[in-house]
């Protein structure tokens, strides 16, 4: 009874539960990957920098700062490495958020954040703790389920057909997106993502933060770029992935 029990879970579980699970956790593995490559190069910023217009933007609103001043006069460089400063400091659990200066061209030093921009720095690199924590997670998840599947033997699904499922995921989630707006759904992220009593928007007159980054333009270039990079790496990995699944059935 017991036995028979078991083996219809299993049968269930196998067709219904496993392949989901698995390439749901391959994907966030890979976006995790991704995250983490993207943040040895400071999410890019070099690159958006002049698509963007960030110096523009800069020049226009640093002077316009109600609690700094001289931000207008700093240099491309000093925003590159301020960018870089801030992404360190996030991905090492919001460390040294507060201590971040920009220097003028005379010399002089001031930190760049207010208490409340730090803040919220410190809730985002909260969410990216979070992040890490689900995306190795995922990565251990996979490997039970391979080894799982190498053991069984099991026929994974064709490649066509994880691609037609992944494409159209992707493609309703892009419509919605589009739908209901980006702007709209970046509010109601941080809406829900970061403590009611916490400020997570600020006018650039308010904050060398969000003039910095030039928000929210740099997140959607961010989030474009990481969404390509995980794409990629989900699809390389994921052919090795179903090779060494059919290899596993090639065994005697």
């Amino acid at each position: 009874m017991l036995t028979s029990l078991l083996h219809q879970s299993s049968h269930w579980f196998n067709r219904l539960a496993l392949w989901p699970l698995l390439f749901v956790s391959h994907f966030l593995a890979a976006s995790l990957l991704a995250w983490h490559l993207l943040a040895q190069v400071d999410f890019g910023f070099s690159l958006a920098y002049p698509l963007l217009d960030i110096d523009q933007h800069i020049e226009r609103f640093g002077p316009e700062n109600r609690y700094k001043t001289g931000f207008g006069e700093t240099s491309r460089e000093e925003h590159v490495r301020l960018f870089g400063e801030i992404t360190r400091s996030i991905q090492s659990s919001g460390e040294g958020l507060a201590e971040i200066q920009y220097t003028l061209p005379n010399g002089q030093s001031s930190t760049l954040m207010r208490l409340p921009e730090v803040i919220h720095l410190q809730d985002v690199a909260r969410l990216v703790d979070h992040y890490y924590l689900a995306g190795l997670t995922a990565a251990v998840l996979l490997v039970v389920l391979g080894l799982y599947v190498r053991q069984r033997q099991l026929t994974p699904p064709r490649p066509r057909k994880v691609l037609w499922v992944t494409g159209a995921s992707l493609a309703v989630g892009g419509v919605a997106l589009w739908v209901i707006g980006p702007v709209k759904v970046f509010y109601w992220l941080h809406e829900y993502a970061f403590p009611k009593d916490h400020p997570w928007f600020f006018y650039y007159q308010d904050s060398l933060m969000t003039t910095l980054m030039k928000a929210p333009d740099l997140f959607g270039f961010i989030g474009a770029l990481l969404l390509l990079l995980t794409l990629i790496l989900w699809a390389l990995s994921g052919a090795l992935l179903l090779r060494g699944f059919r290899r596993g059935r090639a065994l005697p």
